[in-house]
């Protein structure tokens, strides 16, 4: 326990150091050290460090061995024109932000780099990367899915051309850790979001009375409170593509991580704690008795199924609220009209603890680049998002929490940005996201479609459900 408790106080205090103790700060970005380059790809891949058709010019080499694509003076590019495509599943106003961070980075470079979003990126990748269409970079919000291409040969190794000492002066080593599979460096860490929230239509609660809960008790009184006086306090929904179902995987995970050991989550999501265990089952039961009890969620269990998760906190902004209580990322503020201000209009608690003996956890998730394609631009646009100013203007409009470093905590716009922080700081043990660490064919196949049949069967079929992911564990 000991030293799980270590290993959560670190992650914690990792994050907080990228946000509120970075010493570099402002607009700097850190030229990367690196390795020199090689002609080394992922296996089965053919080397791609030759020049390109025209005859164009590789990357001139820095001190230290940094592959650069300007000259010292800024005026040669020898990789201008160049293209690299991002995908991953951010869409509409994050993925705009995003594409936009790259303008400062093609006028320095001449490297034009295009983001594509698509909501079923986790069906999609798979298929582009089977029919050898793989995009250059692919951004993960599941490791296990990544780690699945890293199994097959399919990503390439960042410690070919990344030298370690400057990662680790990027990134905490927990992040380091995390993206390592099978010994190697598999991708950066692009964002984190924390997940252990609930959201509030703050005016309306304080006008009714209403306290915020600081265990999972007075939370379940506060549902009843809500019931009492003809509202209904959930708002669920987790209808998301071909992602249909990890809503729920995240409810699952936060309740583990709040009725046993720290040791016991990350047994479960390394496959040595079963799914039809006795503790995976009683957090599936706790869960259950919120979303299949009678009055408890807007619409009813239909409407968990049909309800798309970015439009299921749409009933807090009522008049009055048609549902009171949402547990959703620090994320789902992408998802609130523009004209929601958090903290007068909308605000969030920490999801409570249940069993004292676990403290407060924490559960967190994040965006994980992985390369799929060796060429001398993409290495630059990797290098690009070890950096602060990769997810500058994100943090600036208050959709991401940045892991890097060298990112500045002035960057925060809202008071809401920095509770996240104090929650992360005040967690006495930190968890990513289970699903995403488990292999792609559960994390983000079976659990998510578990979760859909034990939604329409109601709750009642739980004991098949966990023995029908149990039973897709890879072996």
């Amino acid at each position: 326990m000991a030293k799980n408790k270590r290993y959560s106080l670190l992650l914690a205090l990792g994050v907080m150091a990228s946000m509120l103790l970075s010493a570099c700060g402002g607009d700097a970005t850190a030229t990367p050290p690196a390795a020199a380059p090689t002609n080394t790809a992922a296996a089965g891949a053919a080397p791609t460090n030759t020049p390109a058709a025209g005859g164009a010019e590789t990357p001139t080499t820095a001190a230290g061995g940094a592959a650069t694509a300007t000259t010292a003076g800024g005026g040669e590019m020898p990789l201008k024109g160049k293209k690299v495509s991002i995908f991953g599943v951010a869409a509409d106003e994050q993925a705009r932000l995003f594409q936009s961070e790259f303008d400062d980075f093609t006028a320095r470079t001449g490297i034009e780099v295009t983001y594509e979003g698509n909501k079923d990126f986790e069906t999609l990748i798979r298929v582009r990367v089977e029919g050898n269409n793989a995009p250059d970079i692919a951004t993960f919000a599941q490791p296990g899915l990544l780690a699945d291409f890293v199994s097959k040969g399919k990503i390439i190794d960042l410690n070919t051309f990344m030298d370690m000492a400057y990662l680790q002066q990027q990134y905490n080593q927990t992040f380091l850790d995390l993206a390592t599979v099978d010994g190697k460096m598999a991708g950066v860490w692009h964002n984190n979001d924390v997940k252990s929230l609930v959201w509030y239509p703050k005016a309306a609660f304080d006008a009714k009375g209403y306290k915020v809960p600081t265990t999972w008790d007075d939370m379940i009184k506060l549902s009843d409170q809500i019931v009492t006086d003809g509202g209904t306090p959930w708002c669920i929904g987790i209808e998301s593509a071909g992602a249909t179902g990890w809503v729920g995987t995240d409810w699952v995970e936060d309740v583990v991580l709040r009725t046993t050991t720290p040791e016991n989550y990350d047994k479960w999501t390394k496959g040595e704690l079963k799914f039809d265990s006795p503790e995976i089952k009683k957090a599936f039961d706790t869960v259950g008795a919120i979303w299949f009890k009678d009055k408890y969620v807007f619409g009813g269990t239909p409407n968990i199924l049909t309800t798309a998760f970015g439009d299921s906190p749409k009933g807090l902004f009522d008049n009055p609220p048609k549902c009171w209580l949402h547990r959703q990322a620090s994320f789902i503020t992408n998802f609130f009209p523009a004209t929601a201000k958090v903290g007068t209009d909308i605000d969030y608690f920490y999801l409570p603890p249940i069993d004292p003996a676990y403290g407060k956890p924490v559960l967190g998730s994040g965006s994980l680049a992985g390369m799929f394609n060796d060429r001398p631009e993409v290495r630059e646009v990797m290098k690009f998002l070890t950096t602060g100013e990769s997810i500058k203007k994100e943090v600036q409009a208050g959709v991401a929490i940045a892991p890097q470093k060298d990112a500045d905590p002035s960057w925060y716009p809202t008071e809401a940005a920095r509770g996240f922080a104090k929650i992360l700081l005040g967690a006495t043990t930190f968890r990513f996201d289970g699903s995403d660490l488990m292999p792609g064919a559960v994390g983000a196949g079976t659990f998510w479609t578990g979760i859909v049949s034990w939604v329409q069967a109601n709750g009642q079929n739980t004991e098949d459900v966990l023995k029908t992911i149990d039973a897709s564990w890879p072996k």
